[in-house]
């Protein structure tokens, strides 16, 4: 297994997994992960599936714990806190650590109420504040000039890729700090899937962004660093480049080659 900490990075740690373990059940999902998530960077999980991937992905904003079958060990830090501990409220780290889904999954509303949805939870009620965080969540995830004619249209009016844009303004309306993606273009086809891949290259200016994909090739194109998991395991985690050019392990390099997989 090769250890995170050898590459050398100046950038500040927003998630960190030590020795972290995950059940369900009988069955063990996780095994000992050790990873550090760099701020506003790309960071990319890819291998097999039931490698662990999408587990780890929910396990950061606490999807996975509320199966009742669910037991952790280890630590899952966000910001040097252990968010695994109880004391900590689920509903307040998701309003930090927002996330989008394979299939787009737009409310029965409005697209205008679907993007105000958070603030209004948050006891926004002054409609021109909500028409100002309507505006600039779509345009920083590159929908405005699509939807600013019909606001009050339904959301299911739209295209599979601007759904998946619409719950990525959903996402941003409540000023996040980090965005979990798990397969988000895997329903969409190439000309959508480029232009979330493109606005998750924009959004990373001001956000840390963690994508599972499928796709070795979206891995390459769009993330920072790749992370490789297998059986539960990181069997390696380093820049992009080096994941899918120089890889440290053999099977990562016969998983990025499609040897297997």
């Amino acid at each position: 297994m090769i250890n995170d900490t050898k590459i050398i990075t100046d950038t500040e740690a927003v998630f960190e997994a030590k020795n972290l373990d995950l059940w369900y059940g009988s069955h063990q999902a996780l095994k000992s992960i050790n990873l550090k998530i760099d701020k506003k960077q790309v960071t990319s999980i890819i291998g097999p599936s039931g490698c662990g991937k999408s587990t780890f992905l929910k396990l950061m904003n606490l999807m996975v714990t509320l199966i009742p079958s669910v037991k952790t060990e280890g630590e899952l830090l966000y910001h040097g806190k252990n968010i695994l501990d109880r004391s900590i409220r689920a509903e307040e780290l998701r309003t930090r650590v927002g996330m989008v889904f394979q299939k787009p999954n737009p409310f029965p509303k409005t697209i205008f109420e679907n993007v105000v949805y958070g603030p209004r939870r948050h006891g926004i009620r002054n409609k021109k504040q909500l028409m100002e965080i309507a505006e600039k969540s779509l345009i920083d995830a590159a929908l405005w000039d699509e939807v600013k004619d019909r606001l009050h249209t339904s959301a299911y009016g739209l295209s599979g890729g601007q759904q998946q844009r619409l719950c990525i303004a959903r996402c941003l309306a409540v000023e996040p700090d980090v965005l979990l993606l798990d397969e988000p273009t895997s329903a969409l086809d190439p000309v959508a899937s480029y232009r979330v891949e493109d606005l998750i290259v924009r959004l990373k200016q001001d956000y840390t962004i963690i994508i599972v994909t499928h796709s070795m090739q979206q891995a390459s194109r769009i993330s920072d660093k790749t992370a490789f998991f297998l059986s539960g395991e990181v069997v390696e985690y380093d820049r992009t480049e080096t994941i899918f050019s120089n890889p440290a392990d053999q099977r990562t390099d016969n998983y990025v080659t499609g040897r297997f997989g």
